[in-house]
């Protein structure tokens, strides 16, 4: 877990420029963004104690310490979020067994008729699914993977008419995921298989950039309607919280 937090830090130590954080512009660097130094001194932390969490050495920084990192660089609210999680060890790696939704579960979108709904397990595999959403999103039904479509089926970037801002998003939320399951093998296995697969995955994972599910509109090109806007929403399952119900809110003519 300690190299995973080094790998956040420094990615967004690098990512802020002085002048963002207050400091005065010196010219020309080397590399990008802030110093260690100079991120420890607007922390109020010395730049050895920065340095091991940097390098992933064993310490346990106490949360007056990571709440004033976040304020240093900027931080989102998901960004501190996932930087408190990373720090305290996150979830336990779990089994690489298939992963099933409990019936009851499976059975929900069924029951919301022509509003597509899908459920989806850690690694956004597609754990149960309805008509609606395996005619909306082609080839996405239950056994298909979110990412996995996103990233390598033709036909995604034909639905979503932003693909690129609904990419970049998704795979900002499988990468905290990853910080949250550090080490879980399904995790690993599909980060290294869109890593080889997508061009777009290479350049925009070391990015470190982070988003938790969140309700919205997507604009998409629906087979029998054309092009909509479509509202939709995710719900964590209780007692599974990795596992979300997600709807959207399709209104016919």
């Amino acid at each position: 877990m300690g190299t995973e937090l080094g790998a956040f830090l420094r990615s967004r130590r690098e990512r802020l420029a002085p002048e963002d954080a207050g400091l005065p512009a010196t010219g020309r660097r080397r590399t990008p963004g802030l110093r260690r130094e100079e991120l420890a001194l607007l922390a109020g932390i010395s730049a050895t104690w920065l340095t091991y969490l940097e390098q992933g050495r064993d310490v346990r920084p106490s949360g007056q310490v990571l709440d004033a990192l976040a304020r240093a660089l900027r931080l989102s609210g998901a960004e501190q979020e996932h930087l408190h999680r990373l720090a305290g060890g996150g979830a336990a790696p779990g089994e690489s067994v298939d992963e099933e939704a409990a019936p009851e579960v499976a059975g929900v979108p069924a029951l919301l008729g022509e509003n597509p709904a899908y459920v989806t397990g850690i690694c956004y595999d597609v754990l149960a699914s309805n008509a609606a959403a395996e005619e909306l999103f082609r080839g996405i039904g239950r056994g298909g993977n979110v990412v996995r479509w996103l990233f390598t089926e033709a036909a995604a970037r034909e639905v979503l008419v932003d693909w690129e801002q609904e990419a970049r998003g998704v795979l900002a939320r499988l990468r905290a995921i990853a910080g949250r399951h550090p080490g879980h093998p399904r995790v690993t296995r599909l980060v290294a298989e869109l890593t080889e697969a997508s061009p777009e995955v290479r350049e925009w994972w070391p990015h470190y950039d982070i988003q938790f599910s969140h309700a919205g509109h997507k604009r998409l090109r629906h087979p029998r309607l054309g092009l909509i806007t479509v509202p939709h929403a995710a719900f964590h399952v209780a007692e599974r919280p990795e596992q979300t119900l997600v709807v959207y809110h399709l209104v016919t003519p």
